[in-house]
């Protein structure tokens, strides 16, 4: 198609910015240096935390091999001295709050990708604040003085390389990608530190003789199309040349939000499957409402014993944040996953919500009254805000409890 030098030239060009001033910071196996931090004994031995699952692991303990999310008796095999610790969600929540406390103090422009990571864009604080990599030094002292926690930083002038840069400087160091000398630290990289490269791709890659990024980049993108499929090729031979436009976006919403629990390996009754599917609907329930927000689309997503998956979705006629009509639907879906839950077993189960949107945008209907607030939901709601999501639960959930809730940033 052809487009007139005129038409172009009024497209707005994504500049490259001169300096290097994007951060990702970057804290260090989060759980388990919450965990060293609050139990000074445990500091230099390999640290654990979780149960059945391996849900962070101490540098000590990665040392032994020991990974996330591995089953707990393989850690223990890698290293049989290792200290296992079960979670506290509440510490974890606490800290991640102190810390992006800090990251707020020193920039606005905040964008966070978990509890235990977010960017910040520092370009314009030269003159308040110095130069990105003083900045970036003042950062980590703060967070080690004030929270007692080890955090790496990279500093680029992309997101990409800046979150590559931080993942290169752990444990508990910075890392300065200098403008003009991206690709020099990029090339000798391993493939791996692609966004967009796991297991699967990396294995893929290897098999055509491909293991470093550099490697990917003198391939070119047509060869590479055939090898990985016309997206993941655009997508990746971009970044093998450091080429990522985007900026630290701040006060961006969900567009879903789930849930999930492992169930283990044994066989489950359909009643208990359907209560801990429950317990799932009644925690993102309470999401939806305290971030004020509804949804249309509700999806079962199931792991079988074979660990093949399988996903399930319903919309529904109108965006809600009922409880009740959340479970009726994902109920349904269960139901109708039932033959193939008792052909292959379950091992995982899990609830999604999406086609997220603004409570106060919903439709009211006739006769126009307001939504009421006294709702049988409000008032569960207001009981665990005060005294705990265990203060009120299911009948069917109280030998089972509603499983791990996993600290996260603000929907």
């Amino acid at each position: 198609m052809f487009v007139s030098d005129s038409v172009a030239a009024r497209r707005p060009r994504i500049q490259t910015r001169a300096e290097a001033s994007i951060l990702h910071a970057d804290l260090d196996s989060f759980y388990a240096s919450v965990e060293q931090r609050d139990q000074p004994w445990l500091r230099g031995k390999p640290v654990i935390v979780g149960g059945g699952v391996v849900l962070a692991a101490s540098y000590e303990a990665k040392a032994f091999g020991i990974r996330t999310p591995m089953n707990a008796g393989q850690a223990l095999r890698l290293c049989p001295h290792a200290v296992v610790v079960p979670p506290r969600m509440a510490a974890y929540a606490e800290a991640s709050k102190a810390v992006f406390a800090i990251f707020h103090d020193t920039t606005p422009l905040v964008e966070g990708i978990s509890i235990d990571e977010a960017f910040l864009d520092v370009g314009g604080l030269r003159r308040i604040r110095g130069e990105p990599i003083d900045i970036a030094r003042t950062l980590r002292t703060e967070v080690s003085a004030k929270v007692g926690l080890p955090i790496s930083v990279g500093i680029a002038r992309t997101k990409f390389l800046a979150k590559v840069a931080s993942a290169v400087a752990k444990p508990d160091g910075l890392r300065l990608v200098e403008p003009g000398g991206e690709l020099d630290f990029l090339h000798p990289l391993p493939v791996e530190r692609l966004w967009g490269v796991g297991a699967v791709t990396a294995a893929t890659l290897r098999t055509h003789g491909i293991t470093r990024v550099g490697q990917l980049a003198e391939l070119g993108e047509p060869h590479l199309r055939a090898i990985l499929g016309p997206g993941a090729a655009r997508h990746l031979f971009a970044l093998s040349w450091a080429r990522d436009p985007r900026r630290v976006e701040t006060g961006r919403r969900r567009r879903s939000i789930g849930a999930q629990r492992a169930l283990g390996r044994r066989r489950r009754e359909p009643d208990e499957i359907a209560a801990y599917l429950d317990g799932l609907t009644d925690r993102l329930g309470r999401r939806l409402r305290a971030a004020d927000r509804v949804c249309r689309t509700v999806i079962l997503r199931l792991r079988f014993d074979d660990f093949t998956r399988a996903t399930r979705s319903h919309t529904l006629v109108e965006a809600t944040d009922a409880t009740a009509t959340l479970r009726r639907a994902a109920r349904e879906l269960l139901a109708a996953a039932q033959p193939l839950i008792d052909e292959r077993g379950i091992t995982l189960i899990g609830l999604s919500l999406t086609n997220l949107d603004d409570s106060d945008t919903m439709q009211l209907t006739l006769p126009l009254e307001p939504r009421a607030e006294n709702t049988l939901d409000a008032t569960l709601d207001d009981l665990r805000r005060r005294f705990g999501s265990a203060a009120v639960t299911r009948a069917a959930l109280l030998k089972k409890g509603e499983g791990l809730s996993v600290p996260l940033l603000p929907d």
